[in-house]
This record gives C-alpha cells, structure tokens and sequence, in this order.
C-alpha cells in the first residue's frame, strides 16, 4: 500500500505592500469561503488527515473508551439557589447536551443544596431547557444566554446552531412552559433582565463581530427595540449586566487597556446611563455596588497609577475618580483580579506566585472588617468562586481544583469559616489521586527571567530523559493557564506522558508586568519563554526533545507556529488548534472580525511601521522556512468567527511547499464547528481523543 499523498494548494499570488514592504502571498485565495476551489482543498486536507492517521483508529477508539469509562455520564450540577428556586444542570447517559432545571426551595432557611442518588428523581423538578431538543438535527448547538427574571418566571435564552456565535434570542413562560412571540434574531452572548421583568437587555455585533450596541426590548412590543448605548470606537467590546443587589445595571465598554462604565438604577429600566469615570486610555476599572456601613456605595477596582489594581470605595451620588477613596491598597507581589459583593461581606479574587487565591472581607456596621483568606494545603491548585447569585446568602459556593484533584465544589460557611464539600467531580474506574503528582519548576528565559513552569504526571515516571512529555502552552491578553483536572489527560499520565505548562509571559499568571512584557513590542518573549521551558524540561530529565510535544490554542496557536520556526528541533511534534498563525495578515485588515480591537494586543501594524517590522518578524505564516519541522496537527473549524480557518490552511501549505510536501503535517477542519470546536460531549470526546492518539502516535508513548 503506497502511502497517501498530501494536498498540494495552488499558487495564486496576491500582492500585499505596507510601510515599503511588498510581500507575494500565493495561498491568501483560500480566503475566499465561498469558493468551490476551497472547500475542495480543505476536503482534500481532511481526507488526507483521515488517511495519514488510520493506524491511529484502534487507539483512538480506545482513549474514546477511555474518556467515557471515567465519566459520569448521568450527573447533576450542585444546584445553586436564586429566589425561591434551587438552579442545576443535569447531564443524561446518551444525551449530547445538558438539561437545565430547577426545584423549589422547601425552607428557606436552609441552604443545604439538595441531593438524589443515581436514577432518582428531583422532587418539584421543572426542566427549563433542554439542550438536547433544541438542537435537534443541527450538527452544532451552543446556548448563548439563559437568564432568569428576579421573580423566576420568565427565563430568556439564546441559541445559535451554526458556531458563527451568532444567536436567535427567546423567551419562555416558566409559569406555562409557552414560548412567548418575543424573538430576536442576531444577538450576541448575555441576556440581562431589568428588575421586575417587563424589558430585556441584548447586545448585537457590528460586521466585524464586534459587539457594538446595546438594546432594549419591552416585553411583548412588536416595535422596533430602544437602541440604549452604541460603542463607535472600533476597538472597544461593550456588553451589559447587573449587580448581585439587582439594584443597578451595568454597560461595560472595555478595549484591550482602558475601560467605561455606565450604570442605571435597575427599576428604571428606560433612564439614561450614567458614566461612572470617563474612559481614558490605560486605565482599566469595573464597578460593583456594595452597601458599607449603611450606605450604598460603588467599589472600583482600578490600575489608575496601580499597576497591579486596588480597590477603592466611591459615592453612588458621584461615582467618578475625584472621590475614589483607597480599599485595598496596591502590592507589587499581588495582581487583584475581581470583587464581588455580597451584604455580608466582600470577596476578591487574587493572583499571587502565580496562584489564584481568594480572600473575604466581612462588613460589619462600621465598615469593613479584617480580611481573611480560603487557604487551601496542595502546592499546585485553582480556586475561585462559583455560582453566587443571591445578595445575602450564609454561604457561599466556591470551586477548587488542581491538576491532580477533581473538580470540587465547597460551600465556605462565612460565619465559621469552614469548608463544607458539597461535590467532587467523580471519576470512575481505577483512579487514585495519589497515583499522580504535581510540582513547580522555573526555567530561566533568554533573559535571565523566571518562568514558572507547573508539571504533572504519574508517581515513579523516570527522570532520566525517557518519558514523552507535552508542553502547553498560551501567553496572551493576560490569560492565565492555571492548575486544572481533567479526566482526557489521565490517558496521556497513564501511558507515562509528563504534561507541562508553561506560564509564558503574555499571560497573567505573575502578575500585570507579565502581561506587558509579553505584548505588543515584547511578544517574543512569549516565545523565548516557551523554547527556554522546553529545554529546562529536558535539562532536568523531565524528557528529550525528540520526545516532547508542543500544544497551544487560538492564540497559544500562534504560540506554536512561533516556536516550531524559532526552535523546530526542540518538539517532535506541534498541535495547533484553531491557530492563530496568519497574525500579521489578519491584523493588518480592519474589515476582518475583532482586528482593530486586537491592535492593543499585537500593536497596530497597518499605521505604524515598527509594529509592522516586529510582527513581520514573527507571525509565523510568513516565517515559514526549509527546516526539519517537527510532525504538526493543525486543527480548525470552517465557521470560527476568531481565528478564520484560512489561517492554518494557509500555513499548512506554505509548510509543504518549503518542506518538500511535508507528510508529516496534518490539517484537520471541522466543516460544522467554531472557535471552541465541536458541540456536543461525545463529539468533543472523540475530537479529543483524536488529539491524543496523535499525540502519543508522535512521541513515541506507549500504547
């Protein structure tokens, strides 16, 4: 059987010349998504990928197996209260989408959540949606919004079942499970109620899916909806939301760097917003109200002349900067994240040695009380608030993981202090946390920065450079991969794989200045980063190179293509999903979806030709050379409205033309997906567990 032959694009040079740069781009006609030609090369490619990796079939299958075995495919969500009703989600063997529900609260003075076995059922249950009807045929469905009034009998929901984000927006009567006349078409995510449920806010994209405008829909008006707030500068998102109090309203206009509130008294849904601080470039802040002492106040957490954020209290009267008056103040070894209010008490969210954290400040009739914060004993670990809607609850829900413990769900007892376990995601068959550990280990980047990087993998995995290993990795717009389980990687830990992130700067994990060291005119250091985590892998026998697997997403995508041009000899073997790896192209054109907000990220390449050189000089489409390239899995979705699916199909092809064919690289496009991939668990299981089977296919791991 002679082996497969990769597709090969044809050239058809489009001329692109910016700041006395003129560049021949022969593969940018894969742009056009219309055209026959293109979907024909993108089958070619999918039929190619299904051909190189038929060996793997019997292994994926397998780890398919393997996924489903561990999971509780029948499960229930621990219901979280709202009003006079428990909310939860419950997942059925069999069924692709989850069924959302909830049951009443029996005594209101008890908050314990409430428990049935296996099979049984939810006494007073009331199914609100099911995901698994309202997808019905469709090959892709996402839920988009699903908000509930403050008197629980109206639920709005948006559904899109293309992947082009994108929703149709409706609303049920919970009272007589009757969908009202009420649709909306073209929405985007988020559905926010004024308080007493007679006007629905919504937000709508502009052509370049940028949501731009707020809207505001009476309840049963056939009228055209009330236009509330349009955002015009073409870097700014804007969206819409409430406070836990339901008192005020919220429109959020936030760019890259700077941020605007505006804020409406809740009961008076057709008022004029207020601005709470006028925007001004660099300064980022949100709002959230909060009663201190007796008074109705704004809490502001703001980076205004505080590089790391502080908190600050403000007037509801007169919200903006003159009258910030200091929380929290600001720390250098401490990067605040979030704040959420409650009657009782205030709980930010915190980062520190590249660690989430969480501490609780009581308020009590003077004020604010000591704070204190949830401590938890692992040395890798993830935890932050989950589900708290209600505005004085005696406890509150907080989620923990790390990569070796499950998902966990706590209630924190606020009056104690204690933890109460409420759940912990179960894994089924054989698995013992104690089989596994996780460590901490710092590489030393180029120059001469500490990058830390977190490792986990099976107890007695040798350290003589044996073992394949994966490397992930991200390093954009102060993301931070944090320590998280996940039952798909056990078949990686379980096959003797070592599994790695590394906290690259660009990311969030250390703090503001380790995002602005890894943006803009700083972005290679990402990439430095990246290469100098690998080799420290190797140096402390982790693995070898010729064992190690690079893996990345969306922007880590471009992650990947980077470090597989700078340093193609440190990975056997680079998986690239959604890869954003066309970066200067994309960001060059303002008519493309999300490109002008992105120029406070990248920089702006189009006007400014330092921009244009330091990108040139990196996007790795463009950098593509004759190299002993490691195997590559690229993987894309032909409706991903965030990184278009021409990106790795350009970059497939530029590899094979300077790489005599390159077999050994595999573009793999879901026809019927977006940016998050396939819809459905047991789409995304099987899309998984092709991942992985690739995975351990190239690094050698046992099957």
């Amino acid at each position: 059987m002679t082996d497969p032959t990769p597709p090969v694009a044809p050239v058809r040079p489009v001329l692109r010349s910016h700041h006395g740069d003129e560049v021949s781009d022969p593969y940018e006609w894969l742009r056009a998504k219309d055209d026959p030609a293109t979907i024909e090369h993108l089958e070619a490619e999918n039929a190619y990928a299904d051909a190189t990796t038929a060996h793997l079939a019997e292994l994926r299958e397998t780890i398919f197996g393997e996924i489903k075995s561990r999971t509780q495919e029948t499960d229930m969500s621990v219901p979280s209260r709202r009003g006079g009703w428990w909310y939860y989600a419950r997942t059925v063997e069999g069924q692709q989408y989850a069924v959302r529900c909830r049951c009443p609260v029996e005594d209101a003075d008890d908050w314990t959540p409430p428990e049935v076995g296996e099979g049984e059922d939810v006494p007073g249950e009331q199914v609100l949606l099911d995901g698994n009807v309202e997808a019905g045929d469709h090959a892709f469905f996402s839920l988009g919004a699903f908000s509930v009034t403050d008197d629980g009998h109206l639920l709005a929901f948006a559904v899109d079942t293309t992947g082009d984000e994108r929703f149709t927006l409706r609303v049920k009567d919970l009272r007589t499970g009757e969908l009202l006349p009420d649709t909306i078409e073209g929405a985007h995510y988020g559905a926010t109620w004024a308080r007493g449920g007679s006007h629905l806010f919504y937000t709508t994209v502009d052509d370049a899916w940028r949501p731009d405008k707020v809207w505001r829909h009476r309840l049963g008006d056939t009228g055209d909806d009330a236009l509330v707030f349009h955002e015009d500068d073409d870097r700014f998102f804007t969206g819409i939301g409430s406070t836990r109090s339901d008192r005020y309203l919220m429109i959020a206009s936030g760019s890259k760097i700077t941020s605007e509130y505006r804020v409406l008294d809740a009961a008076e849904p057709e008022g004029e917003f207020v601005v709470v601080e006028p925007r001004r470039d660099g300064v980022e802040y949100s709002v959230e109200h909060a009663v201190v002492a007796g008074e109705d106040v704004f809490l502001v957490l703001h980076n205004d002349g505080a590089e790391n954020f502080e908190l600050a209290q403000a007037p509801v009267s007169s919200p903006g900067s003159a009258g910030w008056r200091t929380i929290v103040p600001h720390r250098e070894d401490v990067r605040l994240e979030d704040v959420d209010a409650f009657a009782g008490q205030v709980v930010l969210s915190l980062r520190r040695e590249a660690l989430t954290r969480l501490q609780v400040i009581p308020l009590g009739p003077d004020g604010f009380g000591e704070p204190h914060e949830v401590e938890r004993d692992e040395e890798l670990f993830s935890i932050g608030l989950g589900g708290n809607a209600e505005w004085d609850p005696p406890v509150l829900r907080v989620g923990y993981t790390s990569f070796v413990t499950p998902s966990t769900v706590y209630d924190y007892v606020v009056a104690t202090g204690e933890l109460v376990l409420r759940k912990r995601q179960q894994v089924l068959g054989d698995f013992d946390p104690s089989r596994y550990e996780q460590h901490r280990t710092w590489a030393t980047a180029d120059d001469g920065t500490e990058v830390p990087v977190s490792v986990v993998c099976a107890k007695g995995t040798p350290r003589d450079g044996s073992a394949p290993a994966v490397i992930y990795g991200y390093g954009a717009y102060e993301s931070s991969i944090d320590p998280a389980f996940s039952i798909g990687r056990l078949s990686l830990l379980d096959r003797g794989v070592v599994f790695a992130v590394a906290h690259v700067r660009g990311g969030g994990e250390m703090g503001r200045r380790w995002y602005d060291q890894g943006k803009t005119l700083t972005k290679r250091n990402t990439f430095t980063d990246f290469v100098a985590a690998a080799r420290h892998l190797v140096a402390e026998g982790w693995t070898s190179h010729d064992r190690l697997v690079a893996e990345g997403a969306s922007a880590g995508g471009l992650l990947m293509g980077a470090v597989a041009n700078l340093a193609p000899e440190a990975f056997c073997g680079v998986l690239a999903q959604v890869p954003f790896v066309d970066a200067l192209t994309s960001i060059l054109d303002p008519s493309l979806p999300l490109t002008v907000i992105e120029w406070d990220e990248w920089g702006d390449p189009l006007h400014d030709p330092e921009v244009y050189a330091y990108m040139r000089g990196y996007s790795p489409y463009d950098n593509v050379r004759t190299a002993d390239y490691p195997a590559v899995l690229a993987v894309s979705s032909l409706h991903d409205t965030r990184v278009l699916y021409v990106e790795p199909t350009k970059w497939v092809a530029r590899l094979r033309a300077l790489n005599d064919g390159a077999p050994q690289v595999i573009l793999k496009t879901e026809m019927s997906a977006g940016h998050g991939g396939v819809s459905g668990r047991y789409e995304s299981w099987r899309e998984r567990a092709y991942e992985l089977a690739w995975t351990l296919d190239v690094s050698g791991a046992t099957r």
